[in-house]
């Protein structure tokens, strides 16, 4: 079964799915069939990353589906784990090489990485590689609002996406009203919170029972509810389905302000103002790398 999802318009003209697919974990070559069993289900945003070591199998997904390519909308992300512009082209070229992919449809600064400061010439590149034809649309996750207005300031492109930590016991509300009143849309990362957190909330299972749904379901709809894109991931192809089956009910006022008002704190200690993930390149952006400055492959 497929389901018509519908979209939201981003700042750059395209649109994207209002949920997406997540797969953080699901790097295995056995994945392959959870992956194709969310696009016959009807998902048609996936998210990967380079850090997910899962590129490989995502993009063995999207070349054994049977869809027409420009139906899916393939999200991955790179981390400025080193300064400078071409450090960037060859993390966003390695992820093309793993994702076997002519083009990537979302591509995202994955953390702002304040340590190191290298954000603004990474999204420079990123301006370049949109440019060329090679990402259709570019955006960040975990960027907090001063980082989206230095972005905007100092190259004159406003992210189309943020992504961000988003769940009932972080709501996030001010970043969501700084992406909005910026332009951007909020994507949502672990949008059900962590584990069964959601399944055994007793505020959540009161409106799930009063609608004749799942707790995910009602999560999952509080996130589109507020414009957000979540991003929820399963193996489970039951839930896979139901995750998707969030159109056919509304939350009332009072339901989504039982929920805004859950807040507790992030799953990690993963603030974007001070959390760095800094290594050397890895072996297949090194040899992107040195594709590059041969001139083997032009950026």
């Amino acid at each position: 079964m497929s389901l018509d999802i519908p979209s939201r318009q981003l700042n750059d003209g395209r649109s994207i799915p209002v949920i997406g697919f997540g797969t953080y974990g699901l790097n295995r070559d056995e994945d392959l069939a959870t992956y194709l069993a969310a696009f016959d289900a009807g998902y048609r945003l996936v998210d990967t990353a380079r850090c997910y070591g899962n590129e490989p199998v995502v993009g063995r997904a999207v070349a054994e589906a049977d869809l027409p390519r420009e139906e899916l909308l393939v999200q991955s992300k790179l981390i400025p784990k080193e300064p400078g512009y071409k450090a960037a082209l060859a993390q966003f070229e390695a992820s093309r090489r793993q994702l076997g992919l002519d083009y990537i449809d979302v591509y995202l600064i994955h953390w702002p990485n304040p340590k190191l400061d290298a954000y603004v010439e990474t999204w420079k590149a990123m301006i370049h590689l949109r440019d060329a034809g090679l990402i259709r649309s570019i955006g960040v996750s975990n960027f907090t609002t001063h980082h989206l207005v230095r972005l905007r300031e100092e190259t004159g492109v406003t992210p189309a996406v943020n992504q961000i930590e988003r769940h009932p016991w972080w709501p996030n509300q001010s970043q969501v009203a700084a992406d909005r009143e910026l332009g951007v849309v909020t994507q949502s990362w672990s949008p059900l919170g962590s584990g069964k957190r959601a399944l055994d909330d007793p505020v959540i299972a009161r409106v799930a029972r009063a609608h004749e749904v799942s707790p995910a379901q009602v999560v999952l709809r509080w996130q589109i509810q507020a414009g957000c894109v979540p991003i929820p991931i399963s193996r489970q192809p039951a839930n896979i389905q139901a995750n998707l089956d969030v159109f056919g009910f509304r939350l009332s006022y009072q339901e989504v302000k039982a929920l805004d008002e859950m807040k507790s704190g992030r799953l990690e200690s993963q603030d974007p103002d001070t959390t760095n993930y800094i290594g050397p390149l890895n072996s297949e952006e090194q040899a992107a790398w040195e594709a590059i400055e041969s001139g083997t492959v032009n950026l």
